[in-house]
């Protein structure tokens, strides 16, 4: 049984889910649990706790987390990320940086948001997602999210990349769509890394193919 705290890089294709049960295999019988899913798509910290720390994942819920996000601009999908297909494209007006430093100013502090509908947020006991892929669109209640900081990276004129340090339950895909429309265009989210939880950053993960190792070193 190995009780630990394990920070993870989850690699872009891999769920959230396939990283937990790629470690689960390796140290049965030890429960596994994650906090804070990221989208297949997505690359970046994940947390794992295993057999006793299970029941601190919610504590690394709580904590701050750290995003690089890429955002195309002039085209939105229907799952605000690259796995979906395009459902609408507009022009882009010209950027500058002080245009779009103004707008992101907007989004820093306590927001509201909408949560995407192709997410696992359940609605009467069903995840958003699987209403998403029938075709079924459901309302869903604007949430308090947290913003602390969005920094300017980088931008082209149908491309900006963000730094956003944010809170608990922030959906970077529902940002990015919302900074394009204050941009007066539309967005989706191209690429998205979770590059801190916490404490916990690059420097502190584990690649799976170390993983083995790691665990050696252990038992």
């Amino acid at each position: 049984m190995i009780d630990a705290i394990i920070p993870v890089w989850k690699p872009v294709d891999w769920t959230s889910f396939d990283v937990v049960k790629k470690i689960r295999g390796q140290i049965k019988p030890a429960k596994v649990g994650h906090a804070g899913t990221l989208d297949p798509f997505a690359e970046g910290v994940l947390m794992l706790c295993t057999g006793k720390y299970t029941k601190i994942v919610e504590t690394f819920m709580d904590k701050e987390k750290e995003y690089l996000a890429e955002i195309k601009l002039g085209v939105e999908t229907e799952t605000l990320d690259p796995t979906g297909k395009i459902v609408k494209t507009a022009d882009v007006p010209l950027l500058t940086e002080k245009v779009i430093n103004d707008v992101l100013n907007k989004f820093i502090g306590e927001i509201r948001q909408e949560p995407p509908m192709f997410s696992a947020l359940k609605v009467n006991g069903q995840p958003l997602y699987k209403y998403a892929r029938k075709g079924i669109d459901i309302p869903r209640e604007k949430r308090t999210v947290n913003i602390y900081d969005i920094t300017l990276i980088q931008f082209s004129q149908d491309t900006i990349t963000l730094k956003v340090t944010c809170g608990r339950g922030t959906y970077i895909r529902s940002l990015a769509k919302d900074i394009a429309d204050e941009l007066n265009t539309v967005g989706h989210l191209v690429k998205l890394v979770r590059t801190r939880i916490g404490e916990f950053d690059e420097n502190n993960c584990i690649e799976l193919k170390d993983f083995p190792e790691w665990l050696s070193a252990r038992t």
